[in-house]
């Protein structure tokens, strides 16, 4: 089975910046794309931002663009989505995931794995 581990989030200031981390558990993994989603309270969960492995499908939400930038690491595989100038409306646990077979990555049913999620709280 293919775990999946995120790091980095914490409480930070309003304007602050955060670079997460997701790790999957094999060297020789390799998935289709790999895509961060948050969660705030009573609301759904929505897609931040989405790669394939190979960089050739770059996605991110219309609200993030600017903000929001995702890289990878082929050699871990390691994701690291980087989160400049935060704002309390970010605040939510993030979630990392790893698609296996192709479809929208946009989408939570296309992801197979799922890591527990780091909390990202941003205070004014």
């Amino acid at each position: 089975q293919v775990q999946l581990v995120e790091s980095g989030g914490g409480l930070v200031q309003a304007g602050d910046s955060l670079r997460l981390s997701c790790a999957a558990s094999r060297r020789t993994f390799s998935c289709y794309g790999m895509g961060w989603f948050r969660q705030a309270p009573g609301k759904e969960r929505e897609v931040v931002a989405a790669m394939t492995w190979s960089g050739g499908i770059v996605y991110y939400a219309d609200s993030e663009k600017g903000r929001f930038t995702i890289s990878r690491d082929n050699a871990k595989p390691t994701v690291y989505p980087q989160m400049n100038s935060l704002k309390p409306e970010d605040t939510a646990v993030y979630y990392c995931a790893a698609n296996m077979a192709g479809g929208n990555l946009k989408t939570g049913p296309a992801y197979a794995y799922w890591g527990q999620g780091t909390q990202v709280t941003v205070s004014s």
